[in-house]
């Protein structure tokens, strides 16, 4: 029930209030009102879907959804202009079983499914004057002006330093005022590292000048990668505290924003420009420094403060696009030490000379997705999906038929509803609930008074563009994205020629409501909790490929941070639905119960795993407690699972 908090995010305020306020006054101006409706619900849409990231990646939020949308219009207009009632019932359960199946693949299907069912709803359920091969294009249209302006607009803060060279910060050397006296007793090797002493020879190069450039391509992957390194640096300063834990969940979720931004859609194979093959580097040379953060965090021994400033420095020059210049070198006392200056030096290096690296990334096959939707979580949120929504188009049906509409003969309002009730990644259920029909009373009354009050059509118009505007603020909770999107709605449907209906609104989602929550709570066919079990599934066998890639003691150092990246994502993506499970009504929540208990063993032996890998990196064997606390969480995880759902003391 919490809200997030954070800065007002300017940008999306702006393509918000430039999206379905201007579609709908130019499709007013020429003419085809109801054809600007459906362009700015598909903005509105695709506006919902516009959260932060990279350009790149908010094609595949905001474009595979909106053709999703597409495809659901078609579906729902064909289906209510030719079948009948019960015909009409059937097939969109059956759409909302498919739509169910999809999102649990990730987010972006999460998104894609929700689209196709709420456009089915609202193609079969709000009758347009226009046919569907119109109305279609129109959809695109407006989620393509969105998507457009994402793509082409500045951010507010674009004005990045010049990388090229003579124009940065000079060639890299560290800091002599960190540089540690050698200790020939714990490290007998010779250091590596160039003479601290200051050069007494003029540097040929010039030093930083004033000009800036715009350079606002790729804001948002270099806002992403030097995240990466300040969360390097925050969990160097909580080693050997309580805090260690957290600081290691966050770094894992900044490397896990990093690589999704920079892994968008792109025509090429490989990074086409020099400025994206320098970001792909800098991310690549996050990866040892947090792989030996980990070591450290692992060992529970507190670091020098001065560790923690090369990856600020580092983060400093991501965000203002210049070199690396001097860093701090810390001691080198240990392995773990050792491999973070090791890790250092090498982030110089690239800092100055990037190339562009695999990301290390594991791209699910076609296969793989096909599992994923007819495995257990698939199937647990298909059914629960599509029976809410079969439930919710068979009462709408019922009423319509029954003449309860009055003057409003559009039912689209009540399926709509349940498909944004209905889907777990969006919080618990009965939350979902609750919020829902608070937002929802609060926008209908709302409008109700702007109804009153305003010019028709410019005052109506006026309202969607403001609206559109708060769409991105709103969205930190769904109270207040309910009481954005209602005020949104109800103004563009009287826009396109249907009465005030703010009463008839609200009594539709509180239907909707409880029948999600009765049909939520439901018993069906099979084992409850197959989301999390499955999510759970995924993290044991990325945990376990991980740890018998590093105990083979292989070379191959990118395939190691390839299955090291996998282990902790899918760890986070168990996590947040273990979370999701939990905060459920005991009867649910009671299905997930121990799985948080096994997640935090898998953690436990990923972050082991990593410790030993830079262990053995340095030394070529691991030490008693290596192996004592890999032997000791194996056979803990060998005793948990299997016990999720079970009673918590038996787990």
């Amino acid at each position: 029930m919490r809200a997030q908090r954070g800065p007002v995010p300017w940008a999306a305020v702006t393509r918000g209030a430039l999206a379905a306020g201007p579609l709908l006054l130019a499709a007013l101006l020429a003419g085809r009102a109801s054809l600007g409706v459906v362009a700015a619900i598909a903005a509105m849409l695709a506006g919902i879907n516009d959260r932060p990231g990279s350009r790149r990646t908010s094609i595949r939020r905001i474009g595979v959804p909106a053709l999703a949308g597409a495809v659901g219009l078609l579906v729902g207009s064909y289906a209510g202009a030719h079948l009948g009632a019960f015909a009409l019932t059937l097939v969109l359960t059956g759409l909302g079983l498919v739509g169910g199946g999809i999102s649990a693949i990730g987010p972006v299907a999460s998104g894609t499914g929700t689209q196709l069912l709420v456009t089915s709803a609202v193609g079969a359920g709000m009758p347009l004057p226009d046919p569907v091969w119109q109305t279609a294009p129109a959809f695109l249209a407006g989620a393509g002006w969105l998507l457009a302006l994402r793509l082409l607009l500045p951010t507010p803060v674009s004005r990045t330093g010049d990388p090229r060279p003579g124009r940065g910060r000079g060639p890299y050397r560290p800091d002599s005022r960190f540089a540690p006296r050698p200790d020939k007793r714990s490290d007998p090797r010779p250091d590596p590292r160039p003479d601290p002493r200051p050069d007494p020879r003029p540097d040929p190069r010039p030093g930083p000048r004033p000009d800036v450039r715009l350079d606002f391509r790729f804001d948002g992957e270099r806002a992403a990668v030097a995240e990466v390194y300040e969360a390097v640096a925050a969990l160097l300063d909580a080693v050997g505290t309580e805090h260690a834990g957290a600081r290691r969940a966050a770094l894992t979720a900044a490397l896990d924003h990093a690589q999704d931004a920079l892994a968008g859609p792109r025509l090429r194979r490989h990074p086409s420009s020099a400025a994206e093959r320098r970001l792909h580097a800098q991310y690549a040379a996050a990866l040892p420094l947090g792989e030996a953060a980990t070591a450290l965090a692992w060992a529970e021994r507190t670091v020098p403060k001065r560790a923690a400033e090369g990856p600020r420095r580092l983060a400093a020059a991501v965000r203002g696009n210049s070199l690396a210049g001097p860093l701090p070198a810390p001691a080198r006392t240990d392995p773990a030490l050792r491999a973070l200056d090791a890790a250092l030096l090498h982030a110089a290096e690239v800092f100055d000379r990037g190339r562009a690296p695999d990301l290390h990334t594991r791209r699910r096959s076609v296969a793989a997705l096909v599992r994923t939707v007819l495995g257990a979580g698939g199937r647990e949120y298909a059914l629960r999906a599509g029976l809410c929504f079969g439930a919710a188009v068979a009462t709408a049906q019922a009423l319509h038929h029954g003449h309860w509409y009055g003057a409003h003969q559009h039912w689209y309002w009540l399926p709509a509803t349940a498909v944004f009730l209905v889907k777990p990644d969006l919080g618990p259920l009965v939350s979902r609930v609750l919020c829902r029909a608070a937002g929802t009373v609060f926008g209908a009354l709302l409008f109700a008074g702007f109804a009153a009050v305003l010019p028709r059509p410019e005052g109506l118009v006026v309202l969607v563009a403001v609206c559109g505007a708060l769409v991105p603020v709103a969205a930190r909770h769904f109270a207040a994205q309910t009481t954005v999107v209602t005020v949104l709605v109800l103004a563009l449907v009287m826009v396109g020629g249907e009465p005030q209906a703010s009463a008839g609104r609200i009594g539709e989602t509180l239907l909707a409501c409880a029948i999600v929550l009765i049909v939520g709570h439901l018993p069906v066919p099979g084992q409850r909790g197959g989301g999390v079990r499955a999510r759970i599934d995924a993290a044991d066998a990325a945990a376990h490929a991980y740890l018998v890639h590093v105990l083979g003691e292989s070379d191959d150092r990118a395939a190691r941070w390839t299955l090291r990246r996998e282990a902790y994502r899918t760890l986070a993506e168990a996590r947040a639905a273990i979370a999701r499970a939990a905060a459920e009504l005991p009867a649910l929540a009671r299905h997930s119960a121990g799985a948080d208990e096994v997640a935090a063993v898998l953690e436990r032996l990923v972050d082991t795993t990593t410790a030993c890998a830079v262990h053995l990196d340095d030394t070529g064997r691991l030490t008693p407690r290596h192996t004592e606390r890999l032997a000791a969480l194996r056979d803990e995880l060998a005793t948990r699972r299997g016990r999720v759902g079970r009673s918590r003391t038996l787990a």
